[in-house]
C-alpha cells in the first residue's frame, strides 16, 4: 500500500483569491513549493483534493479548472516539486450551472475524493496525512481513516502556520 499527503489547493499551496480560474492568478503561498518537494522526497504521492464551485457557479469551466492545475504543477516543477494527482468537486447544490447544481458526495467536508484517491492509488490511510486552510478539508480524510494526529490546519493568506511548518519533517 503507498501513503499520501492529501491538500487542499486555495489557500493552502496558493494564495486564495477567491474563485481561482485563470492560470495567470496562480501565486504559491510562501513554503509551500519546499513542503511539497519534501513530501516527494519522503515518498509521499501528493494529491490535491479541492472544491471548486466557480464551475457550478458558471465562475469558470472545468478545463479552466484543469489548466490552473497544471500552471500550479508547472511552478512547482520549477522546484523540483509535483504534484501526482489532482482531485476536484465542481458541484453545488443550488449552483447556476444546471448540470454542476446536484447534491453530490464528493464534496468537502465528505469524504468521496479522498476514496477515490485511496481506490485510484492503492492508499493506506493509517499512514496519510491532510491539510488545509479551513477544517471541512480535513473531515473527509478523518473519514476515510487518516490519523487526528495526521491532520493539520493552515492559516492561509496570513502565513501564520504554512505549510512547511505545519509538519515536523524529521518525524515524516
Amino acid at each position: 500500500m503507498n501513503k499520501a499527503f492529501f491538500l487542499d489547493r486555495d489557500g493552502t499551496i496558493n494564495v486564495d483569491t477567491g474563485y481561482v480560474g485563470k492560470p495567470d492568478d496562480i501565486k504559491l503561498m510562501p513554503g509551500a513549493a519546499e513542503a511539497i518537494k519534501k513530501m516527494n522526497d519522503a515518498g509521499y504521492l501528493v494529491i490535491v483534493i479541492s472544491n471548486q464551485s466557480g464551475v457550478a457557479r458558471g465562475y469558470f469551466t472545468e478545463e479552466q479548472v484543469q489548466e490552473v492545475n497544471q500552471r500550479l504543477n508547472d511552478m512547482l516543477a520549477e522546484h523540483d516539486a509535483h504534484i501526482d494527482a489532482f482531485y476536484y468537486c465542481p458541484h453545488l447544490e443550488n449552483g447556476s450551472v444546471p448540470e454542476y447544481s446536484i447534491k453530490c458526495l464528493c464534496r468537502k467536508p465528505l469524504p468521496g475524493m479522498f476514496r477515490n484517491a485511496v481506490k485510484d492509488f492503492d492508499l493506506d490511510p493509517s499512514a496519510c496525512f491532510a491539510c488545509g486552510d479551513n477544517p471541512r478539508d480535513v473531515e473527509g480524510a478523518m473519514a476515510i481513516g487518516v490519523p487526528n494526529n495526521h491532520l493539520r490546519i493552515v492559516y492561509g493568506n496570513n502565513g501564520e502556520l504554512s505549510l512547511d511548518n505545519a509538519f515536523d519533517w524529521d518525524k515524516i
